[in-house]
């Protein structure tokens, strides 16, 4: 039984009905698990074309509402220091705070709009502690406590809240113009060879570079427009590893991620996806992995269950891994194989969240006839003008340095 993935169209599989509108779609369809198969799924999932080079989107995301006390309070007070964050102004009088360390319920008084926040402590003496006040139960606030919002409790008649706003963040990317081009002269056009024609051969090898300039683009390019001609401007779209917040590099000891240089316990690689790579997003996301990494899934998988094929994936072939926080389907690729240290990788990916984008009218197509007047030969390119869009970061991820296996 096919299955679909999130963010791609149909059921997983290509029909019959289905007509490649371009190279990038006929490639995808020649060679699905080739050495681009971050664009083959892409062919199946979101595309959409661009009147301008530079194309920008929104991103938007509700706060945590959590503040973090900055010095301790044993007094029973109504005013809490904080640390300084922007998350603190959510807390308007009449918020209800409560402290995770201990449970204490307390009732915002004033509007929060530094690092004071004024607030009734110990609601309905939830939690009984004393705190040295006679007759009243307060337990004590210690720095670093995470104190957070809620709800709201408003008074009978009271007058309208303060208001709250939070803005979205503008991101951009830019269109790369992608070119590979093939000649073949005429003898050689003209030749018998017991390998085939030379024209078709070039053809097939040039498409084959012309996609995985692209696919690594996608993901090792670093957005920068080169305005050293105003006229004729440069473009580089950005990758996943330079536009990506969320990295781990386990070559080096990472607090609360992994306990020992370049390894990672089947425990602690658990946690990671329950605790971040999960926690925005889909509940099935694209992992796109190198040998080692591959390894160690493996490894993993054998301990406790048998990694399970994918049926219906478009022709690219993932194995699943199952997990309380979601599926990871895993993705051994091609060309991790031949960039130096990507073996130790992983790049996760969340479709629903990324997007193709060409320039209109300049998605993949092939330019016959490129050659100079009176050349006795016949030289023909492939161009693209596309980028990658982005259109949250915290649904992705990389890892980076996995290169070892910890059994504890």
């Amino acid at each position: 039984m096919s299955t679909p993935i999130q963010g791609l169209r149909g059921t997983g599989q290509f029909t019959e009905t289905f007509r490649p509108r371009n190279y990038r779609e006929l490639f995808t369809l020649l060679e699905p698990s080739g050495n681009a198969p971050l664009n083959a799924l892409l062919a199946m999932g979101q595309s959409e074309s661009t009147n301008d080079p530079a194309f920008r989107n929104f991103r938007d995301e509700l706060p945590e509402r959590v503040m973090t006390a900055n010095a301790a309070n044993t007094t029973g007070t109504g005013s809490i220091t904080l640390t300084d964050d922007a998350e603190n102004k959510f807390a308007i009088a009449g918020s209800i705070v409560v402290n995770g360390s201990t449970g204490e319920v307390m009732h915002v008084t004033a509007d929060t709009t530094g690092t004071t926040l004024a607030v009734t402590r110990n609601i309905g003496d939830a939690v009984d502690a004393d705190a040295g006040t006679t007759g009243v139960q307060i337990p004590d606030v210690s720095v670093g406590d995470k104190l957070f919002i809620a709800g709201f409790a408003a008074q009978e008649g009271a007058d309208t809240p303060t208001a709250v706003s939070f803005d979205a963040v503008m991101v951009e990317n830019f269109c790369q113009i992608f070119r590979t081009s093939f000649s073949v002269t005429g003898t050689q056009n003209s030749t018998y060879l017991r390998t085939g024609d030379k024209q078709d051969e070039a053809r097939v090898k040039a498409l084959k570079l012309h996609m995985s300039d692209i696919e690594r683009a996608m993901f090792f390019g670093a957005k920068n427009e080169d305005n050293s001609t105003s006229s004729q401007p440069r473009r580089f779209t950005g990758g996943l590893f330079n536009s990506l917040s969320n990295k781990y590099d386990i070559s080096a000891v990472n607090a609360g991620v992994n306990a020992n240089a370049t390894k990672m316990t089947e425990e602690e690689f658990d946690l990671l996806l329950t605790e971040t790579i999960f926690k925005f997003g889909s509940n099935s996301k694209i992992a796109f992995v190198g040998a080692k990494v591959a390894n160690h899934l493996q490894q993993f998988g054998k301990d406790r269950w048998q990694p399970t094929q994918v049926e219906g994936a478009y022709g690219v072939n993932l194995t699943r891994y199952s997990t309380f926080a979601g599926d990871l389907m895993v993705h051994l690729h091609p060309q991790f194989r031949q960039i130096p240290g990507m073996d130790t990788a992983m790049v996760i990916v969340d479709f629903p969240y990324l997007s193709y984008r060409y320039l209109e009218g300049r998605d993949t197509q092939l330019l016959e006839g490129r050659q100079n007047p009176g050349a006795d030969t016949e030289v023909s390119e492939y161009l693209t003008e596309c980028g990658l869009e982005l259109m949250q970061d915290k649904v992705h991820a990389v890892i980076e340095g996995w290169s070892s296996r910890s059994a504890t």
